[in-house]
């Protein structure tokens, strides 16, 4: 049975470690406050900056995931979750007498700065435009500097029980950004999860994955799909914004290759379990 530490227990992170429970594995469930973590995962209740903290609460595993959030969109969060609490969780575990034999680390495909409609796989140049990217590329180092041997996970945009942003601004009859078409990239919350399980259990992985369902599309495309199933008015498609730009195409492939089959392989089949009301969002 392996041990499984989840650093940053949150909505991906409950869902990830309740698969891994049923598929036999001992799951302890880490962040600030775990008491409202479902069994049978394990909690601990830990500050991961906090060296010290670390060292007395987090026991002997064989696997880390690194899926801490920051709490705020400002520079100082970002950093405090990408850079200042990876660094200090595995400052404690790589002098450990038995070091975790893996450790990943969720990170998203803000990485990446294309913004002309290109497409983008694991080999792409990172470019971050902004404090989140380059907090989480900083990160990505850490962890694949790290003696530990790990990998990365890029996910893009996720949506699912409880994340209806964009169904909230279809419903609304919000514009999308029709000239130049922006492209979009999204994964399902439970894709995240089950994405992640698969690695873990896999007997080799690479280094890198991006994390993404089958079809990154126009932005218009999903908000008229959207409208036409809540009875909303179809989107108005603006003009875009120069410095917004096409955005980008994220590629799954790789993912793909190593044998993770998608439950949500569209948007259409994701949005349309959330409309049904389909799963729970974790706290």
């Amino acid at each position: 049975m392996s041990r499984v530490l989840i650093a940053g227990c949150g909505d991906v992170g409950t869902a990830l470690g309740l698969m891994l429970c049923k598929a036999g594995c001992d799951v302890f469930g880490a962040r600030r406050s775990s008491r409202r973590l479902p069994a049978p995962l394990r909690p601990l209740s830990v500050d991961v900056t906090d060296r010290g903290a670390i060292e007395r609460t987090i026991p002997a595993v064989d696997v880390v995931v690194y899926a801490v959030a920051a709490g705020r969109r400002d520079e100082g969060a970002y950093r405090r979750a990408y850079v200042d609490g990876v660094s200090a969780l595995l400052d404690v575990l790589e002098q450990r007498a038995e070091p975790p034999r893996r450790a990943f680390f969720v990170s998203s495909t803000s990485v990446y700065g294309e913004r002309d409609g290109a497409w983008v796989d694991e080999t792409a140049p990172l470019r971050p435009r902004g404090f989140a990217g380059e907090s989480l590329v900083a990160g990505e180092q850490r962890m694949l500097e790290s003696p530990i041997p790990a990998t990365v996970v890029r996910f893009a945009g996720i949506y699912g029980p409880g994340r209806g942003w964009l169904i909230e601004r279809a419903r609304a009859g919000a514009g999308c950004a029709g000239d130049p078409p922006r492209y979009t990239n999204r994964i399902h919350r439970d894709d995240c999860a089950g994405a992640l399980a698969h690695l873990v259990t896999c007997e080799r992985v690479d280094d890198v994955y991006i994390g993404v369902d089958d079809a990154p599309v126009e932005e218009c495309e999903v908000m008229e799909w959207l409208a036409a199933r809540l009875g909303a008015p179809a989107p108005r498609r603006a003009v875009a914004g120069a410095a917004q730009g096409s955005g980008k195409r994220c590629s799954n492939a790789r993912l793909r290759a190593s044998g993770y089959r998608l439950r949500y392989p569209t948007y259409r089949e994701g949005y349309a379990a959330v409309l049904a009301g389909e799963g729970t969002r974790y706290p």
